[in-house]
């Protein structure tokens, strides 16, 4: 079986002092697009460095080989993949977006009404719903807002499913605009850039769209510029909403313009770390239609990568 590898220098500084250096060390790697904070983690379980306090990484280079695995490696880690969930549930009569209709679910076939139907002790429920495609967690494609652009069905999956993962963190004390300052020491080509806000706080409440979070003009013309893959926002919407804004969608223009889907209302982005997450974002293939809702969601390995210098403050979550 073919298998992605890592060959790199290390330097390793244990918390009981001393150190290592390594040369030409190889791990087993999940993915070609593995980050060096993930080979990090890898080497050091694959060495079992328990005291290990920080490990520099130099001469990166990724191949893929056939190879029979890494102690701790990826082969070793599939079973002990978390899923977290990033989506808000949706129920009928519920509101996502001030001035949009809720959705209407109704039944078609009723359990009682299909036992005429079907053999005896066999029944279904076919249900219908009526809702606009901004609804819930729900993915923007280019033909949201360009006529030309790209509709659902036109998405392709690379855009859509097990992204590399970056979090930006700015809940609880960062600016309500993310803006250049707040990603331009992050590598975001290829990757799903998650903007983590904190605005679900006030999911389904009039809260929820005021003073809410964005994303800059100026935020979005960079991540187009160094070709992030998809871009997702815990909050009302990726743009500025407020009466100042005077109806302005520039993050929509730039990030769509360039083939970017966008997936709002995300929720429990507290739970990924600041890399080493895959996400998955994908709405049904509908033509001549520009928004639906997804089922969003990361897998993270069990033993995540956690950057201390740029995690924003987030650990892994306790686990029971």
């Amino acid at each position: 079986m073919l298998q992605y590898r890592a060959e790199f220098d290390a330097v390793v500084t244990f918390s009981n002092g001393g150190g290592l250096r390594a040369h030409g060390f190889r791990v087993d790697v999940p993915h070609p697009d593995v980050t060096e904070a993930e080979i990090a983690e890898l080497f050091v379980t694959a060495c079992r460095l328990l005291l290990a306090e920080s490990v520099e990484l130099s001469g990166v280079r990724i191949f893929a080989e056939p190879h029979l695995g890494t102690p701790g490696g990826p082969s070793e880690r599939r079973s002990r993949t978390r899923w977290v969930e990033l989506s808000h549930v949706i129920s009928a009569g519920l509101v996502t977006y001030p001035g949009l209709p809720a959705p209407v679910i109704t039944p078609h076939l009723t359990r009682e009404a299909s036992r005429s139907v079907y053999a005896e002790g066999t029944e279904f429920a076919i249900d219908t719903i009526s809702m606009v495609g901004n609804t819930g967690t729900y993915l923007d494609s280019p033909f949201h807002r360009y006529a030309d652009g790209a509709d659902l069905a036109g998405l392709p999956l690379e855009r859509l499913a097990d992204l590399p993962a970056v979090v930006v963190r700015t809940a609880g004390a960062g600016p309500r605009g993310v803006g250049v300052a707040q990603l331009e020491n992050l590598d975001v080509a290829g990757r799903a850039v998650l903007l983590h806000t904190g605005g679900d706080a006030h999911w389904a409440t009039p809260a929820y769209a005021e003073n809410a979070p964005f994303l800059t003009g100026e935020g979005a013309r960079w991540l187009a510029g160094h070709g992030a893959a998809l871009v997702g926002i815990d909050a009302v919407n990726i743009d500025d909403i407020s009466a100042g804004a005077a109806g302005g969608r520039p993050a929509h223009t730039l990030l769509l313009a360039a083939g970017i889907p966008i997936v709002e209302h995300l929720t429990g982005l507290a739970d990924l770390p600041p890399a080493g997450a895959r996400f998955t974002a994908v709405p049904p293939r509908v033509s001549a239609f520009g928004t639906f809702p997804v089922r969003a969601y990361a897998a993270v390995p069990e033993l995540e990568p956690h950057d201390h210098l740029r995690s924003g403050g987030w650990l892994p979550t306790a686990r029971a």
